[in-house]
């Protein structure tokens, strides 16, 4: 950990990853004057946010496989290119239709490299050394997140579209150092067959429900359902499933899911449209505005980690009910946020109870999901935890505005704008009270791991790097394999995390 070659592959990965983790939070900041520029509506709005939460949703798994069959290096490599293109395109976009474009083209340029990043970790460091790299880039990700608001709000001032841009020479940096002093790394295990339908039919599906619930078509929703379904088929009878659905014969894997669509449904409409409602309503400007929500990343890096040492000794269903229940009240005050609100008086207030109950919440979900499945399993139930969470930000920014009536350039209208923005924060307390509940009545005995899942496809979101050896059996659940003597514990529920974007990620 401690030499140099550690540190260039922990900024490698670390500022690689936070190019995702920023273009997930960022653009909020810029869309009021990028959409005036623009002369969007507010459903360009939303696609511009959902065009890359669609892409790298449908997609994040499928980028662990391929960094296993082809090379980690490699395709963070590509990854990291590809992503640079895509900012290089939105940053001259000069319509939103082609800006749209450009975001669908980073998240697929995310889905590559974000696990790739810590599959590299996993795969680089010895096994003394792994829990504190994976520590380390956990807890470095989430102060880039904690800021890139902040110093988001400061390229708007200039012009929205440094906001794209900003990301180029950063990723110059990630390839010439990743290129220099990464060590390739492939699982010799890994299949030879990916899942390329199953991510088509994910990527089709999500993509019709989402059109469909922005504009409000029924037909295009129910094609994008019945994709779906497809998909769901597809998956039960492909040797090689994207999700491999046994994971949820598992009552409390099905259950904790269920809680994170919930949550996250809610975490996205709550980023997505109050950084929207101090600029448009309060008047705010694009720097406080992104500062805001700075003390809710705070709170979870100072917490996450003391929250999953605790949920050790209380277990995660008191913690995941009642941090939901303060989330939820934090909602309720944020939706009294209007004309002429000051920061101080009513926007800290409701930003730092939201911060100080999903600091209670995420530490315990990654728990429970780690804990439903054997430890071979961990990396893809992860991982499909995490996607599961980007999907459910992708469909209820695509609805709950819509369901709150706003819409057309109510985002240019305070007075539309203010009365939309609370019947949505109001939806989005409903969906935390709702997760909170069924966190309580879910999950209540730790269900037992099921023993009939078959041996772990490197499908999920991060490779091991291990050698192919013989059979052993699997490693305590929450513990990454080591290899030679044993194995090295890495609980990453107890690492510092700031999962404002998605739930904490495992390497297998």
């Amino acid at each position: 950990m401690g030499t140099a070659a550690a540190r260039w592959v922990l900024l490698a990965t670390v500022l690689g990853s936070s190019l995702v983790m920023l273009d997930s939070t960022v653009v909020n900041v810029a869309l009021p004057r990028l959409g005036e520029e623009l002369d969007a509506d507010f459903a360009g709005l939303q696609w511009v946010v959902n065009g890359y939460t669609l892409t790298l949703a449908a997609l994040i798994l499928l980028g662990g496989s391929l960094g296993d069959r082809y090379g980690r290096r490699r395709v963070f490599v590509i990854g990291v290119v590809w992503f640079a293109l895509a900012s290089a395109l939105c940053g001259l976009a000069p319509t939103v239709e082609l800006l749209t474009a450009g975001r669908a083209l980073q998240g697929i340029g995310g889905a590559l490299l974000t696990p790739g990043s810590l599959a590299i970790i996993a795969a680089s460091f010895d096994p003394e050394d792994r829990s504190r790299a994976v520590g380390a880039w956990s807890a470095l990700g989430g102060v880039a997140g904690a800021v890139g608001p902040f110093a988001g709000g400061f390229l708007v001032e200039w012009n929205w579209r440094a906001v794209f841009l900003v990301n180029v020479p950063l990723a110059v940096v990630v390839v010439l150092v990743a290129v220099r002093h990464v060590p390739e790394s492939k699982d010799p295990a890994a299949s030879h067959t990916l899942d390329l339908p199953g991510s088509a039919l994910a990527a089709a599906g999500l993509g019709l429900l989402t059109y469909g619930l922005i504009a409000s078509s029924v037909w295009i929703s129910a094609a994008g359902v019945a994709v779906l379904g497809g998909f769901v088929a597809w998956q039960r009878h492909t040797a090689h499933p994207l999700v491999p659905l046994d994971l949820f014969g598992n009552r409390r894997f099905t259950a904790i899911n269920v809680v994170t669509f919930a949550v996250y449904a809610a975490i996205g409409v709550f980023f997505f449209l109050l950084v929207l409602n101090l600029q448009v309503v309060a008047g705010f400007a694009p720097v406080p505005a992104g500062a805001a929500v700075l003390p809710v990343t705070v709170l979870m890096l100072l917490l996450s980690a003391r929250v999953g040492a605790l949920s050790d000794r209380v277990g995660p269903r008191v913690l995941l009910s009642a941090g939901l229940l303060v989330a939820a009240f934090a909602v309720v005050l944020a939706s009294r946020i209007g004309a002429g609100a000051t920061y101080l008086g009513s926007v800290l207030p409701a930003v730092v109870l939201f911060g100080l109950g999903l600091s209670l919440v995420v530490a315990p979900l990654t728990a429970t999901v780690l804990n439903s499945v054997s430890g071979g399993h961990a990396g893809v139930a992860s991982g499909v935890n995490n996607a599961v969470a980007r999907a459910a930000g992708l469909l209820a920014v695509a609805v709950v505005p819509v369901a709150a009536g706003i819409s057309g350039d109510d985002y240019t209208q305070p007075s539309s704008f203010a009365a939309g923005f609370r019947t949505a924060m109001l939806i989005s307390a409903a969906l935390l009270t709702l997760g909170a509940g069924l966190a309580w009545a879910l999950l209540r005995q730790p269900a037992a791991v099921p023993a009939s899942l078959p041996p772990a496809d490197p499908v999920g979101a991060a490779g091991s790097g291990e050698p192919a050896g013989p059979a052993r059996e699997p490693a305590p659940v929450g513990v990454a394999p080591s290899g030679e003597g044993g194995t090295e514990p890495l609980d990453v529920s107890r690492c510092i995390h700031c999962g404002v974007t998605a739930p904490q990620l495992h390497p297998r």
